[in-house]
């Protein structure tokens, strides 16, 4: 199939669509369209949406509904847990209707899939039967492959007016992006808003979100008439649990349910996961790998009240938005007192260069190059970062998150895991006695 999808690009590109759509049904026939026999919610934007997927699963799951979900770091068919080694976001067309046709057989009434832009170009989203859309957060990213922003908008709301088209869709919605009014717009069955502040657009129901607290140790917050409280910090995870929350709500999971999945939340892997080693500082791996979300994780270090913030950061190649690699630099610098500049996914761009631009940017913001340090090498940025800090600091690794493979340039991919490099060079300089 990649065969002939290859052929149809080289001599007649505007076919793919018709090959798109085309292999989408032909794989639900193939698994005997199983979406059809699930409750089905995708989850879609530039932010949040693995742990917005995994956390409606353990809502799920305290509620007595055997659910599955497939996001860009895991599967979960029931209790049944695999990484995703895919580096997809979204599986293709044959691979998400096995994995549904699975949890069929497994007893899921339920299955949450967080659905990419690139899915949705690719047609991957048809014939899933979604019942269910939730909006997190839109920001620039993919640029490069949608051909602006309005196009990556324009993408992702196909997946909202396919929802609106159906009997009973439901639309979840941040109402307090910037983006809110548009994902709206469908005039689906059920709309859910969740936020500080209501929407201009009429919707069946108006949750109200206040913050009330953010710690080291997690948050709490107001939904509607309901308070909660996660074991995850930042305000940008307060966000993901009340777009968990509102969407559970809206398909009939009782509040009592929610508070409780909530309140025990396990945190997705590589998403502020901290690392422990007997240090005396904090080490943190998260994904953030565009400005918006890197200066979330920055924000969210800060309420751990470190003396200095040590951040190592890169970007990716392949061609995708170059315009962020100065940026990311910028904001680094805003927030770190030493910086280390490393490879990321460099695919076939020169890792150099991606490093200089980024590197680039730092030193624009006016960041004293003393305190910056470029080192190729990823294992031995990360050595780097952990050999600087000081008692009561924090490291940041910030990119890789729970990504299990580094793509190098040709094809190769090498096998990754941050958080134990991250383990390995902590214990490394704990035995050394520094």
């Amino acid at each position: 199939m990649k065969t002939l999808r290859k052929l149809i690009q080289k001599i007649a590109p505007w076919l793919l669509p018709i090959y798109h759509r085309a292999m989408a049904f032909l794989m639900a026939v193939r698994y005997g369209f199983p979406a059809n026999k699930l409750v089905v919610v995708g989850v879609t934007g530039t932010k949040g949406k693995t742990s917005v997927s995994n956390f409606l699963w353990e809502i799920f799951a305290v509620a007595g509904c055997k659910s599955a979900v497939a996001t860009t770091v895991n599967f979960r068919i029931g209790t049944e847990h695999q990484t995703n080694t895919s580096k997809q976001t979204m599986l293709g067309r044959g691979g998400l209707q096995k994995f549904l046709a699975r949890a069929v057989a497994a007893g899921c009434t339920h299955a949450i899939i967080e659905t990419s832009s690139e899915g949705i170009l690719q047609s991957r989203h048809l014939f899933l039967n979604y019942r269910a859309a939730v909006f997190t957060n839109l920001s620039p990213e993919h640029i490069d492959r949608h051909g602006s922003f309005e196009n990556y908008r324009a993408t992702k709301l196909k997946l909202f007016e396919s929802v609106a088209s159906r009997d009973g869709g439901v639309i979840v919605v941040n109402a307090d992006d910037e983006s809110a009014e548009e994902f709206l717009r469908p005039s689906a069955a059920i709309k859910y808003a969740f936020g500080k502040k209501a929407p201009a657009t009429v919707v069946t129901k108006y949750v109200p979100l206040e913050i009330r607290r953010l710690t080291p140790q997690g948050g709490d917050f107001k939904l509607g008439e309901r308070e909660y409280h996660i074991p995850i910090p930042g305000e940008f995870s307060v966000y993901n649990a009340a777009a968990a929350a509102t969407t559970a709500i809206a398909l009939g999971i009782p509040e009592d349910a929610v508070a409780l999945a909530l309140a025990q939340l396990s945190g997705v892997s590589g998403r502020f996961q901290k690392i422990e080693a007997g240090q005396d500082f904090l080490v943190v791996v998260d994904y953030a790998h565009e400005p918006s979300s890197l200066k979330a994780l920055y924000e969210t270090v800060l309420l751990h009240k470190p003396h200095r913030i040590i951040g190592l950061l890169g970007a990716q190649g392949g061609g995708r938005d170059v315009w962020k690699r100065a940026e990311m630099g910028k904001i680094a610098a805003r927030y770190c007192d030493e910086i280390v500049v490393s490879n990321e996914d460099p695919y076939d761009d020169d890792p150099k260069e991606i490093v200089e631009r980024v590197a680039e940017g730092v030193l624009a913001a006016g960041f004293a190059s003393e305190k910056l340090h470029k080192v190729m090498d990823r294992r031995e940025a990360i050595a780097t970062a952990i050999q600087l800090a000081q008692s009561g600091d924090a490291v940041v690794l910030s990119g890789k998150g729970g990504e299990v493979w580094m793509c190098l340039a040709d094809g190769v991919k090498v096998p990754w895991n941050e958080a134990e490099e991250a383990k390995t060079a902590i214990m490394s300089r704990l035995e050394k006695g520094k």
